[in-house]
């Protein structure tokens, strides 16, 4: 709840290095980056699953727009159903992968993929588009109750998206309850 703060969560170590190089270049207010843990997918796999065209790793990142989010993959135009996942942080890897695998098992189902980049401020353009053009909404998350998924209810809310009852959003969080480890 801290007032102009920018928030932003990398889906990869591209994106890692890029928001960093972000951050770098804010100094009128806070700015987190929520760095993803363990290792990198690697060039081969950022390129497959994510599209980019790098023969290697760039040495410095490339600062992104402020509170803009970006597609990653647009679902089928023609299906009957419109699914977007919209995710943020490390979980876009599997959003893509899930949704490969839906519109394969599935013929009448279209599922678009988005990365929205930032927590704050949130790419208000890119919901309302998602919100306009499908059906169904699913936020992806690695937070729990309270997170980004509950900023973008109650900016849809808010933006009146929710009320003629088209529109169904599910967001995919951890349980609020302590989960143990294998030591």
């Amino acid at each position: 709840c801290l007032p102009n703060i920018v928030i932003m969560a990398p889906s990869d170590e591209l994106e890692l290095m890029n928001m960093i190089q972000t951050a770098y270049g804010i100094d009128d207010m806070p700015s987190v980056v929520r760095y993803p843990r363990g290792t990198g997918y690697g060039i081969e796999k950022l390129n497959s699953l994510f599209n980019y065209k790098l023969d290697e790793m760039p040495e410095k990142g490339k600062a992104v727009e402020i509170g803009k989010g970006r597609i990653i993959r647009e679902g089928r135009s023609k299906a009957k159903t419109q699914v977007a996942v919209l995710s943020i942080g490390t979980r876009l890897g599997q959003a893509l992968e899930a949704a490969n695998t839906l519109e394969e098992s599935d013929p009448d189902l279209g599922v678009t993929v988005a990365d929205a980049r930032f927590m704050k401020p949130l790419d208000i353009d890119l919901l309302r588009k998602l919100a306009k053009e499908n059906s169904v909404l699913l936020t992806v998350e690695e937070g729990s109750i309270g997170g980004f998924g509950d900023h973008v209810l109650h900016f849809l809310a808010g933006d009146g998206a929710l009320d003629n009852g088209t529109l169904k959003v599910r967001p995919m969080v951890l349980p609020d309850a302590f989960i143990e480890t294998a030591a």
